[in-house]
Parts: structure tokens; C-alpha cells; sequence
């Protein structure tokens, strides 16, 4: 092979290997930003329900202290995201910073209220329940911008189980606004759907999730640990009217959230 060709390959090979670098590198940060978004997800909500927990258990400081964890992760993940891909994410996370300092102080303002007159009114709570799920809607925003830019999708057995978490969060949240005699229609946000089609749902994308094929022992045992907590708590759910036991929700809840992340997290590592 002659010098010119051999100086021709060779800047070929090196230009592809950039390239796949390239690539994979982007892939790798958008893995990583979309694992912090989903979180923040699961953090933002659990403040919400968190803090209808604190408002109706008068103050319990357990429940302050909580509500203090969950902003905090929340930041945490918000400042964990890296570099967007595009135009579109960008923009779409400069709202959600802004939204999400929105949602702070007006949390904040009602613990405050808490703390000076034992109650709140009930339109700020209706407020910042609507300011949850504006958080929401722009973060699930741009976890879809995120992966169009990007070019890369999450792969369905682990947004399978992310969406497994965020409902369980969603459910635990709207058995706590009951509870403190907030309820459903004051949580905000658009079209409030009856608790019993999320437990429904719920129930059947856990089923999916036991019975997939890629599942190995570690997996079957992690997803059998969160079957059995959840029908200890599917009952209490459905007749939320009767027996209202929100301290076993919440931390059963807790629970669950905990194992499908370690599910999610298993799946993501292989890919599935």
C-alpha cells in the first residue's frame, strides 16, 4: 500500500472512531441525564405527598423533615443534568428551573403557614398541587425532548419501570391529599383521574413487569418483594373511603418505589 493510501485509511479509521466516540458519549449523557430527570419526577411528587402528610398529621416534624429530603434530592437531580442535545431541551429546562424554584417557595410559604396558624387555606394548596403538575408536564417534556434530540430511547423494560414508580408515586399522593381532606379536586393540575384506574393500572404493569422473559433470580425475587407489598396495600387503596391507614400508604409506598428502582436500575445495566 503506498504512503498516500495508507495516510488515507488511516484518517478514515481515526475520523469512525471519533465518531463512535462521539456517539457514545452523547448516548452515555443522555442516559444520565434522563435517569436524573426521572428522579427528579419521583422527588418532586413525593414533596407534594409529603407535605399533605405533614398538614394532616398537624405538624408532625417526621413529615417536615421529609418534605425537606425530597426538595433537596430534587435540587440535586436538577443540577445533575448536563449538557442538553439541542435547542428544544434547552429552553425546556431553563422552564423547568424556573418552575421548580416556583414550587419550592410556594411549599415553603404553606409550611411556614403551617408552622404560625396550625392550617392553610385551602386555594394555596390547590395552587401548588396545580404547580406540581406543572412541574410534571415540563419535566416529562423534556425527558421526551431529551431522548428526540438525542436520538436515544430508554429501553422499554426500564421505562417500564420508571412509569411503575412514578404511578405508585401518583397514587400515594392523591390516598395522602384524601386524607387531608384536600382531595382530588384541589390537587391541581388538569384531568384528576379516580384513584381506582391508577391502583388498576398499576397492578397490571406490575403483572407485565413479573412476567417478562429477560427476567433473571435477582429480578424475580426484587419483583415478588414489591407484588407482596403491594397487595398488602391494594385493598386499603380501593376503599379509600373506609379504614384510612396513610401512614402505612406512605411507607409502603416508600417501598415499593424502592425496589422498582433497583428493578429499573438492574434492567438499564443490561439494557432491556
Amino acid at each position: 500500500m503506498s504512503s498516500r493510501l495508507l495516510a488515507i485509511s488511516l484518517s478514515t479509521l481515526l475520523a469512525t472512531g471519533l465518531t463512535l466516540f462521539s456517539s457514545a458519549s452523547q448516548a452515555a449523557d443522555a442516559a444520565s441525564n434522563l435517569l436524573a430527570l426521572h428522579q427528579l419526577r419521583l422527588a418532586a411528587q413525593k414533596s407534594l405527598g409529603d407535605f399533605y402528610m405533614y398538614n394532616a398529621m398537624e405538624g408532625d416534624q417526621r413529615y417536615a423533615r421529609l418534605i425537606d429530603q425530597s426538595q433537596t434530592q430534587a435540587s440535586q437531580h436538577l443540577q445533575a443534568l448536563a449538557e442538553m442535545p439541542g435547542e428544544g431541551s434547552r429552553v425546556l429546562l431553563a422552564q423547568l428551573d424556573e418552575q421548580w424554584r416556583d414550587y419550592r417557595s410556594a411549599l415553603d410559604r404553606l409550611i411556614k403557614a403551617l408552622k404560625q396558624q396550625g392550617y392553610t387555606d385551602l386555594q394555596p394548596v390547590a395552587d401548588l398541587g396545580a404547580s406540581n403538575q406543572q412541574l410534571l408536564a415540563l419535566s416529562n417534556a423534556l425527558y421526551s425532548k431529551i431522548e428526540q434530540e438525542s436520538q436515544f430511547k430508554v429501553a422499554p423494560l426500564t421505562q417500564q419501570s420508571r412509569d411503575q414508580s412514578l404511578l405508585m408515586q401518583a397514587i400515594a399522593v392523591d390516598y395522602a391529599a384524601r386524607n387531608a381532606s384536600v382531595g382530588a379536586t384541589f390537587m391541581g393540575g388538569g384531568e384528576v383521574r379516580p384513584i381506582e384506574e391508577m391502583v388498576d393500572q398499576f397492578a397490571a404493569g406490575l403483572a407485565n413487569l413479573q412476567q417478562a422473559t429477560r427476567n433473571d433470580t435477582q429480578l424475580k425475587q426484587t419483583l415478588s418483594t414489591v407484588g407482596t407489598k403491594w397487595r398488602y396495600i391494594e385493598k386499603s387503596l380501593m376503599n379509600y373511603n373506609e379504614n384510612s391507614v396513610p401512614f402505612l400508604v406512605n411507607k409502603y409506598s416508600d417501598s415499593i418505589i424502592e425496589g422498582l428502582e433497583r428493578v429499573s436500575a438492574q434492567y438499564a445495566a443490561t439494557r432491556s
